[in-house]
């Protein structure tokens, strides 16, 4: 018997410790102080834990992952990768979490249950300097990252009402409709 509402998790993953290196947290947290989400959908500070999350990801029908991307293209280039293209990326090491990540979503596949994925990120300016601020460019891509999650979030039948935006920097995000 299926179930009549789908679990969804946003998933943010990085070192906020070293610049760009954090931006799935980034987004993941402004997401979270921006709207109020459905009880299905579940938002997810996933650090750098990597193959230690197997049990976390596996849970949910409907997987969003932010991370940053590297992609050899120019910093603060959009990516989406959707689920059949990420075993690929497993051989193109882009962090030492991210590799244990990816292997992660490799290891559900021999699992009963294995949700749909895709990741979302952009591509990294810094990510050796020791700052828990992302650069300009990582910075100007947080808006554009979330406006991604929440198209893939309506595509799924969810939508997120705005929540306060008291002490954070809202912007053209929370003018949207919902």
């Amino acid at each position: 018997m299926e179930k009549a509402t789908k679990e969804i998790m946003v998933l943010g993953i990085g070192n906020v410790l070293f610049k760009d290196e954090g931006f799935g947290i980034h987004v993941m947290k402004r997401m979270d102080q921006m709207f109020e989400f459905p009880e299905n959908v579940q938002l997810v500070d996933g650090g750098v834990l990597g193959v230690h999350l197997l049990g976390i990801i596996s849970k949910p029908d409907h997987l969003i992952v932010i991370d940053i991307i590297r992609n050899g293209g120019q910093p603060g280039d959009m990516y989406r990768i959707e689920q059949k293209d990420i075993p690929d990326r497993i051989r193109a090491k882009n962090s030492v979490h991210q590799v244990d990540f990816l292997e992660a979503l490799t290891l559900i596949q021999a699992m009963d249950h294995q949700p749909e994925t895709v990741i979302l990120g952009v591509e990294p300016e810094d990510m050796e300097t020791l700052s828990t601020e992302l650069t300009a460019t990582a910075e100007n891509k947080v808006g554009p990252v979330i406006e991604l999650v929440l198209a893939e979030l309506e595509k799924l039948g969810v939508t997120c009402k705005k929540g306060s935006c008291e002490n954070v920097s809202c912007g053209p995000l929370y003018d949207r409709q919902n």
